[in-house]
């Protein structure tokens, strides 16, 4: 083992953080990103690196080993400085920008879903999949839906139920698109801030959330996709679970001549509408401060399967769709 430098983390991905002593005998945190993640192994102080808002489980590492290296010093009497305790979120932003979805007809519960929230020009967008809201295939036509809200940042046990309705005077009230391929498997509902509990708690992602025209999204790249399968969830903390995939085909490129993309990930019922995200560099977190450190890729929308697919001796794909997140600035537009 190399004395200069002890592994802090490995990531689920493969992306490593090292405790690393550089040439002039200060200590910097170095990300070594996977292979499948691509990217330069970059450098931070240790301030830097601490001085993030969001805990981050590599983060944790330095701390722990900190503390070990700390408690014997105090035992034995040395005066060590004294390390402000750092804020900790009760749970991670990411989480408080999806919202589980109800959708009824009139008083009867249909389906359960995922849905997030999208914010532009003072604006709040709640996001989902269109087929949640109307299919015609399946004859699942509701006329308003549900989405649950946390009311209390302090306990995240106290939440309610906010109702949408779907139309008014007969019209529907969602935001829906197509393009040369089709139909586009989004929808966007305008919320009315004002009507909003007042002690609310989420996150939203913003258009600054979208990836930019030079960012590169590798084959193979690691996402997560953050929502309630099978309406399965943290039920005391009414909080979503993340199933983590990875791109599964050429991203910026629409797959089948359709608006979206491909991601092999384990999903089922009820993700519908989950937001498809990727974690920023560790570099660009330190550096901006965000509160969302995630960049929003795509919109989950359903599992792919093969027509033709003998069900007696062909396993399902395990691949999924999911429609670029930049139709949002369309359907987002006043």
């Amino acid at each position: 083992m190399n004395a200069n430098l002890v592994e802090l983390y490995v990531s689920p991905n493969g992306d490593r953080w090292l405790l690393v002593a550089a040439a002039d005998d200060h200590l910097v945190v170095r990300h070594v990103p996977s292979t499948a993640s691509g990217g330069r192994s970059s450098d931070l102080s240790l301030s830097a690196f601490l001085s993030a808002d969001d805990a981050t489980p590599q983060q944790d590492a330095l701390l722990r080993l900190i503390s070990r290296l700390v408690l014997p010093l105090v035992s034995a009497g040395s005066t060590v400085p004294v390390v402000p305790a750092l804020h900790r979120p009760t749970a991670d932003n990411l989480l408080l920008t999806a919202a589980r979805v109800r959708t009824f007809a009139s008083a009867q519960h249909l389906t359960n879903a995922s849905g997030f929230f999208f914010a532009r020009d003072q604006r709040l967008f709640l996001v989902t999949s269109r087929h949640v809201v109307n299919d015609e295939p399946s004859k699942h036509f509701p006329d308003r839906l549900e989405i649950e809200l946390h009311v209390d940042l302090n306990n995240l046990g106290a939440s309610t139920w906010f109702s949408m309705p779907l139309f008014s005077e007969g019209l529907a009230m969602w935001r829906e698109g197509s393009d040369d391929g089709g139909s586009i498997d989004v929808a966007v509902l305008e919320m009315h801030k004002a009507r909003l509990p007042s002690s609310a708690v989420f996150e939203a992602f913003t258009p600054e959330h979208l990836p930019k025209s030079g960012d590169v999204m590798p084959i193979g790249a690691s996402v997560l996709i953050v929502g309630f399968p099978l309406g399965f969830h943290d039920s005391l903390h009414h909080l979503p679970v993340v199933r983590q995939g990875v791109v599964a085909s050429a991203f910026g490129l629409r797959f089948q001549g359709k608006g979206c993309f491909i991601t092999d990930a384990r999903t089922h019922r009820g993700t519908s509408g989950a937001p498809v995200v990727m974690s920023k560099p560790l570099r660009e977190q330190s550096a901006t401060g965000e509160r969302l450190p995630w960049t929003l890729l795509g919109v989950h929308s359903s599992t792919i399967d093969m027509g033709d697919r003998d069900l007696q001796v062909d396993e399902t794909l395990g691949l999924n769709s999911a429609w670029y997140a930049d139709i949002l600035m369309t359907l987002t537009e006043h």
